[in-house]
């Protein structure tokens, strides 16, 4: 293999393990935004369907993404195994490693819109159903020359693929499972039930921070001409500038620089950029990152005020700023760096209407389907469970103890902690 194979190669796999490891800035993210009764389940459910994840995308997601089939699904290379070398360019096992982590990913989204309420059998079933059917058809209609390939969509990470994906499944979950106990109160009004560790969810937002550069800058799949260093320069602008407007908008408006909704406001910078980083100026970058930090703010509020419970903000960082992001291409997206990989230029670059018109299109077709199969596999996995959310008493008592038997901080919670003397 010529050197310059084997760097490509050793640089997608080190990308590939910092995708695996946004699994524990995940895991950080959403059970410092929860209650204390449920950080043990949230950390433990994040594992095991990480590895179920993993398991039906060997046997069956690969397939249906990149298999030789139709533009709307593969239908071939199921239960992946292929160990052959290449003179050039990647080896099939480190591309699929490298997707598969991408996959996990839209999994653990998606699962925002489950958190504190669903039951643990709902997770995996869920788990199994969407990372064979949701996933690898809306990343084949992308980005394994599916329809939408042909049509030109521009999505360099998966501002679509991933993050709008598991969004609007996270969207079907929480329409499903109805609020939390105590969010909403009969006038209509809304309390705040605060997560339990702001700590814990920075330190998650500052792991996927970092990666975010194995995401974005590994989706260059190469290591030539070192075009990566110019998507990680991109992705930290648009990361740094959502957090600096989400921080400023709250603080204007609230009197208050609340710090949940500047870590969203930096995630929205990541989110939105993830679809435009190889295709824009660093300026347009901050742009994207800055509308972004203030969109996840106002959709934050939304969400509220139309009574759905989302207790991650899956909706707002990963869903709106992933719309804006997708779109954003069609905007700002440049001649010069779109014809690197053969599209168009967006409005303000002279290509008119044409890539955003496509882009758009994208955001529809791909949210209405994630949306409307999930919603579907859900109801169907309702019907096996017999039904999505556990009991009153059992959300009352916490997840923790009424799931796995004992608590993710057993010295903390009443009856379970060990006395070792003075």
């Amino acid at each position: 293999m010529p050197e310059i194979a084997l760097m490509d190669n050793l640089w997608i796999m080190i990308c590939a393990v910092l995708v695996l490891f946004m699994q524990g800035g995940f895991i950080l993210l959403e059970a410092g935004s929860t209650r204390m009764k449920n950080a043990g389940h949230i950390a433990g459910k994040t594992i095991f369907t990480v590895g179920i994840a993993s398991l039906v995308y060997w046997a069956v997601g690969w397939g249906f993404a990149y298999g030789e089939g139709n533009l709307f699904i593969g239908l071939s290379d199921f239960f992946y195994g292929d160990y052959s070398t290449a003179e050039e360019g990647l080896v099939g096992s480190v591309d699929f490693f490298f997707q598969m982590m991408f996959a996990a990913i839209a999994l653990t989204i998606a699962f925002g819109g489950f958190a504190e309420r669903a039951k643990l059998s709902v997770y995996i079933i869920f788990a199994v159903l969407f990372s064979a059917f949701v996933y690898p058809i809306v990343s084949h209609w992308i980005w394994g020359d599916g329809w939408l390939a042909e049509l030109g969509k521009q999505d360099f990470a998966g501002s679509t693929v991933v993050h709008l994906t598991g969004a609007m499944a996270a969207l079907a979950a929480t329409i499903l499972l109805k609020p939390r106990l105590g969010k909403f109160n009969k006038d209509g009004s809304s309390n705040d039930l605060a997560g339990h560790n702001q700590v814990y969810t920075a330190l998650g937002v500052m792991i996927l921070w970092v990666g975010w550069f194995g995401f974005n800058a590994g989706s260059t799949l190469e290591v030539a001409d070192a075009f990566f260093g110019y998507v990680a320069l991109n992705t930290q602008l648009a990361a740094g500038a959502g957090a600096v407007a989400a921080m400023f908008i709250v603080w204007a408006v609230s009197g208050k620089a609340d710090v949940p909704t500047m870590l969203n406001g930096a995630l929205a910078g990541l989110v939105a950029i993830t679809a435009s980083c190889a295709f824009v100026a660093p300026w347009a970058a901050v742009v994207i990152g800055l509308i972004a930090g203030l969109i996840v703010y106002a959709s934050m509020r939304f969400f509220d005020k139309a009574k759905i419970d989302d207790p991650i903000f899956a909706l707002s960082v990963h869903g709106v700023a992933g719309i804006w992001g997708t779109i954003s291409t069609g905007f700002f997206a440049t001649q010069e760096l779109a014809d690197m990989v053969g599209g168009r230029a967006g409005l303000f670059y002279g290509g008119g209407f044409t890539q955003l018109g496509v882009q758009i299109v994208s955001v529809v077709a791909c949210g209405l389907f994630a949306f409307v199969a999930s919603y579907i596999l859900l109801k169907v996995t309702g019907a096996i469970t017999g039904g999505l959310r556990v009991s009153e008493e059992e959300e009352i008592v916490g997840l923790d103890l009424s799931e796995h038997g004992s608590y993710g901080y057993p010295e903390n919670m009443p009856g379970q902690g060990t006395n070792t003397g003075a």
